[in-house]
């Protein structure tokens, strides 16, 4: 890109983690790309049917590659800068179809969760909002070296949260979610905007700070 040729919108892949189409998971990640579509970024609103893949099999692999969900989701990743998933949480962990989904992708090379930035959020008819889910994601996410944002929205009593214009029916909430939105999209422009910046960051035991998959430095 030429020096004088300003850099496009953020570009986030939004996603709700289950299958079912009216899903509160889905409503939030509606409402999630609502807002970041509103700062001016471009938004890739994505449904989880989009990456449908069987469960993981190495001899499955080994025969025949990838399946065609898994390189859908990858090549999704792979054109934007950052993702959101907006997840359920299953026995108090994560849904068993994005688990799959993740350990899928974790085979490409090079790996598109490695220094993706990611926000997570949540919603759930309990008090807790899927909070326990989020962190059980986090887990497989920040081994890839996916950098996740610190603060993580879980929406509690999802069955009552939405008003009919699709936003949250309690005000404070709904600050809350786009107040973090903000935050979490700022954090991503300085990334992808401020490559003159030398960050390090350490996703693996045996990383060296000096190693270019590590080490980002740009004049």
């Amino acid at each position: 890109m030429p020096p004088d040729t300003p850099p496009g919108p953020l570009r986030v892949l939004v996603f709700g983690a289950a299958l079912r189409a009216d899903s509160a998971n889905a409503r939030l990640a509606s409402l999630v790309a609502r807002l970041i579509s509103d700062t001016g970024a471009t938004v890739d609103l994505a449904s989880m049917r989009d990456f449908d893949m069987p469960l993981y099999d190495g001899d499955m692999e080994a025969g025949e590659g990838l399946p065609p969900g898994a390189l859908a989701l990858r090549d999704r990743l792979e054109q934007s800068d950052a993702v959101v998933i907006s997840s359920p949480e299953y026995n108090a962990s994560v849904p068993g179809v994005l688990k799959n989904a993740i350990d899928w992708v974790s085979r490409v090379r090079p790996q598109p969760f490695k220094t993706k930035h990611a926000m997570l959020v949540s919603a759930s008819p309990s008090l807790v909002g899927g909070n326990r889910g989020l962190w059980a994601l986090r887990i497989p996410l920040e081994h890839l070296g996916t950098r996740v944002y610190p603060d993580m929205f879980s929406l509690p009593d999802s069955y009552q949260a939405f008003a009919d214009d699709g936003t949250l029916a309690d005000p404070g909430l709904q600050q809350r979610l786009s107040e973090t939105v903000s935050g979490f999209l700022s954090l991503v422009e300085a990334d992808v905007r401020y490559v003159c910046l030398e960050r390090r960051w350490y996703e693996f035991l045996g990383d060296r700070t000096e190693a270019a998959i590590t080490q980002r430095a740009e004049a």
